[in-house]
């Protein structure tokens, strides 16, 4: 059988690296090895990035639902446990969107957390 050269393969193995620094300062566009170490460092930031996008989105609705509550006179975990009493399951994500643009229904809520807690 014949001998099979690597060239194809390890040209598109290197374009595709390249193709991800594209835009990268510098050799850092050009030359592979730079490249691969840029890219490499790159993905491995966007992979935690994705996982740090997760907490910082809960802390933002979570301040935004403290904001509310405070707005009716109440603190936040008084409010999540008064609705957790109630049996009421909305996310967080909806209880922040309901706080800044549905505020009347926010209210709502307010109320209907105060009456389980008394």
């Amino acid at each position: 059988m014949a001998r099979v050269k690597g060239a194809m393969m390890t040209r598109k193995r290197r374009n595709k690296v390249l193709k991800l620094a594209k835009g990268y300062w510098g050799a850092k566009s050009k030359h592979f090895k730079m490249a691969n170490q840029a890219v490499m460092k790159s993905l491995s930031y966007a992979y935690v990035g994705r996982r740090l996008k997760k907490r910082d989105f809960r802390s933002l609705w979570i301040t935004r639902i403290s904001a509310g509550c405070k707005m009716n006179g109440m603190n936040y975990s008084t409010f999540v446990n008064g609705l957790k009493k109630a049996g009421v399951t909305i996310n967080r994500k909806m209880l922040a969107e309901m706080a800044v643009n549905d505020k009347a229904a926010f209210t709502q809520l307010t109320e209907l957390a105060k009456k389980a807690l008394a």
